[in-house]
Formats: C-alpha cells, structure tokens, sequence
C-alpha cells in the first residue's frame, strides 16, 4: 500500500505546518460563541411559524412577522459583527444591538398571541430560546462594563461635593 505524499511548509512564526492543515475547514470566531449557535436555532425554529403565520394570517400580522424575521437576523448578524470588532466599546455596542434585537423577537411572538394568531404553547419554545439569547448577550455586555471599568462606584457625596 503506498503512502500518501506528505509535505510540511514552514509558516510565519517559524513553525512547521502540514499541507494537508491549509485545506481543512476552519472557523471564524462568531461561529465560536454560544450565544450565535443559540440564535442560528432560533431562526431555524421561527421559520415554520412565520411560514404557518403567513399562510393563516393574511395581511393583518404581515408587519409582525416581517418585523420577527428582521429582528432575528439583526441579533445573529450583530453578534456575529461584535464579535469581529477588536475595540471594546465599539464590540460591545453590538452585542447590546442583538440583545435589543433578541428582545424585539419576543416582543413580536407576543404580539402574535395578542392577535390570535398564535397560542402561548405554540411560542413557549420560542420565548425561552430567546431568553437564553438575552442572558447571553447581557453577560457578555455586562463583562464589557467590569472589564471597560464603566460601572459607577457607590461613592456618597457630601451635599459640599456635590455644589462643587
């Protein structure tokens, strides 16, 4: 049996590389997180009920349901530009973006069940995968603060200071 040939190239740093490591899949770092895997499953769950909303709804929850659909894919594609970002500030600004996305979605799953067109257990999945989405996305923004040293110290001020 022969072998494969097999070579090795020298990289950037001085190391040696297998040639078959520049042909295998890799991953960008958004792909990484949790929180996008969390939210890739959202969009997978809401497509059968925005498709069944669509069909038994008619012209009256058009708007709902456009707006689910744009509100769940601005949280994957903020989250996914957060995480790309190498500035902090400017990083956690979209991560804050998907959480108000995120938040948006449930927003609109409720507002499907206050026009009948939706029942609490049909978007029960729905709510709490969303849920996890949002408390994701508030630990990674509230990891910014401790981190950034954003969070406003419990100073008490003398009504002196506060003239000053």
């Amino acid at each position: 049996m022969r072998r494969p040939y097999v070579s090795f190239y020298r990289i950037r740093s001085g190391a040696f590389c297998h040639a078959l490591d520049f042909f295998t899949p890799s991953q960008f770092d958004h792909e990484k997180l949790d929180v996008y895997a969390v939210e890739l499953e959202f969009i997978r769950w809401v497509a059968p009920l925005l498709s069944e909303a669509r069909r038994n709804g008619g012209g009256e929850v058009t708007e709902v349901l456009s707006h689910v659909d744009r509100a769940s894919l601005s949280a994957l594609l903020n989250t996914a530009e957060g995480n790309g970002k190498r500035l902090g500030k400017s990083r956690y600004k979209f991560f804050d973006d998907a959480r108000g996305s995120a938040t948006e979605c449930a927003a609109c799953l409720d507002a499907l069940v206050a026009k009948g067109k939706a029942s609490e257990s049909r978007i029960a999945e729905g709510k709490a995968l969303l849920l996890r989405i949002v408390q994701m996305l508030s630990k990674l923004v509230g990891l910014s603060e401790e981190i950034r040293g954003v969070r406003e110290e419990d100073n008490s001020y003398s009504p002196e200071e506060r003239e000053k």
